[in-house]
């Protein structure tokens, strides 16, 4: 069984930084493009980032030139380093990937999330 375990939320003050990370596990042959999504309170879950297999990277225009993402393939882990963080960046932060597994495809596959809290 793959799955997808996000870790490094937490409570921050505005203007602070987190890093989140996203670890696949299972038995894993290839993992291809991933991407954080983030769901505020009361609103649908929402696009952030992207990464392709080939270290491509995409931002929505609200996290442009303060969320990074990456990723490590030989840890199987994503990461999403966060700065210059505002209170509307508070959400619950998913990580989504596409993955071949030795036994299955897990197309589309989710993390459980984590909470990210940006108040003072």
């Amino acid at each position: 069984q793959v799955q997808l375990v996000e870790s490094g939320g937490g409570l921050v003050q505005p203007g602070g930084s987190l890093r989140l990370s996203c670890a696949a596990s299972g038995s894993i042959l290839s993992i291809h493009d991933m991407a954080w999504y983030r769901q505020a309170p009361g609103k649908q879950r929402g696009l952030v980032a992207t990464i392709t297999s080939g270290g491509r990277t995409t931002y929505v225009d609200s996290v442009k030139g303060r969320f990074t993402i990456s990723r490590d393939d030989n840890k199987n882990t994503m990461y999403l380093q966060m700065s210059s963080l505002k209170p509307e960046d508070t959400a619950v932060y998913f990580c989504e990937a596409d993955i071949i597994g030795r036994a299955a495809k897990y197309l589309g596959l989710w993390g459980q999330g984590t909470l990210v809290t940006v108040s003072s």
